[in-house]
């Protein structure tokens, strides 16, 4: 007797549905790790703006040993000036004699975060991005926040 071997067709590649799979997969894992990522990142560049604020006041205070004022700081030739922007921008909105306010205000991705010290250490955070700060109460926090929902 003569058997007939019944000839299959083997299936090679992927089916439709295994694709379609795939791609739910892949969207699901990139709708949580962008805004991961993306606040990963800007809690990284937040000590730019806190070290170079605190590096600021130790200047001033310095200048203000030398001249017993704080006015003409933060100018270039003085052993306080204004540091260079990165991520953000820094300026000295307030000098007198005897007080002063640094303010660090983001640029680029970091735009809606600012921050500000004083002569007397006073640090605030006076700008975030929404569901940075604190869930209530209103600016200036004062604090440098440095993580989401208002943890300084």
């Amino acid at each position: 007797m003569n058997q007939q071997k019944a000839v299959t067709a083997r299936q090679s590649g992927v089916t439709l549905i295994e694709l379609m799979v795939t791609l739910a997969i892949i969207a699901i894992l990139t709708a949580i790790a962008v805004p991961q990522y993306s606040d990963y990142s800007k809690r990284g560049k937040i000590p730019q703006a806190t070290n170079t604020l605190a590096t600021m006041r130790v200047k001033l205070e310095q200048y203000y040993q030398d001249n017993r004022t704080y006015i003409g700081a933060c100018a270039n030739n003085t052993v306080a000036p204004l540091p260079p922007a990165d991520d953000f921008t820094y300026a000295c909105p307030t000098l007198t004699a005897t007080t002063f306010t640094v303010t660090a205000t983001g640029t680029g991705g970091m735009t809606d975060f600012n921050y500000s010290i004083d002569e007397s250490n006073a640090k605030k955070t006076t700008k975030l991005p929404t569901g940075w700060g604190p869930t209530s109460g209103t600016m200036p926090i004062t604090c440098w926040v440095r993580k989401k929902g208002g943890a300084c």
